[in-house]
């Protein structure tokens, strides 16, 4: 097994298939490239094989046909802690652990992190203004499973923490899928800063956040039926622009 050496390369997905033991197909033919430094945000119908997809890529499971490579080499062929420890990984489902706000920073990391770096990440992920107001500080214990802060502070906590592990692929699963429309602002202005200069990966329901994507896959029951721009699949795919006209309100005349 091989460590990840240069991680600004293209990630490659070529012919993908994965299916559930019980034969049922979740990811039919399945290829795209996510550009290094560039953002990919997939979309479609629940059930589609997004989730799947980011479990094929962080290696939880394996294809049955297929490949993905960073650049010219096959994902499978790097060390699973070298490969992961290139991935932030950032969810609607937020790993908060008991103990303090900055143990729940630097949490995962491997090297005793300074009170100075973790000021500066918190400020990075617009959680410092929050934190400054609990009554202890970055030593305010959280409770059991996070229960004292709002799903908007997690959410921060879990952006800083990234900003901490300065990975070089970032993926984000509904990272704001439930929060309300003003917690939703201020964490998507702190992904818009994480995602800067990263290779990222975006799975949305909300086509609010990825409109601005440098390229929309469209995932329907386990295939790719679409990909562009925004403005593209207004104008090339019917489905996406049932999508879109649902939650964006947008003019028939786009």
């Amino acid at each position: 097994m091989m460590d990840v050496n240069n991680v600004n390369q293209s990630i490659i997905v070529e012919n993908l298939n994965y299916s559930y033991k019980n034969g049922d197909d979740i990811l039919k033919d399945i290829s795209f490239s996510a550009e290094a430094g560039k953002v990919t945000a997939i979309v479609g119908p629940s059930g589609s094989g997004k989730t799947t997809l980011f479990s094929l890529l962080e290696r939880y499971y394996q294809p049955q046909q297929g490949v993905i490579r960073l650049g010219n080499v096959p994902i499978n062929q790097f060390s699973l802690f070298s490969w992961r420890s290139q991935i932030g990984y950032v969810s609607q489902e937020i790993p908060i652990v008991v103990g303090t706000i900055r143990d729940n920073i630097c949490y995962g990391m491997d090297k005793k992190v300074d009170q100075a770096a973790i000021e500066r990440v918190a400020k990075m992920a617009f959680a410092d203004q929050f934190i400054s107001e609990l009554p202890n500080g970055y030593d305010t214990e959280v409770g059991e499973r996070g229960i004292k802060l709002s799903g908007g502070q997690r959410q921060r906590i879990a952006i800083a923490r990234a900003f901490l592990r300065d990975p070089k692929i970032l993926m984000l699963d509904e990272a704001t899928s439930s929060l309300d429309s003003k917690s939703e602002q201020v964490v998507q202005q702190a992904l818009q800063n994480l995602m800067k200069g990263r290779t990222t990966l975006v799975i949305a329901h909300r086509l609010s956040t990825v409109i601005d994507s440098d390229q929309i896959l469209f995932l329907d029951k386990g295939k790719i039926t679409g990909s562009g721009t925004h403005e593209q699949l207004i104008r090339t795919h019917s489905l996406y622009r049932e999508f879109a006209e649902q939650q964006l309100r947008i003019n028939e005349t786009v």
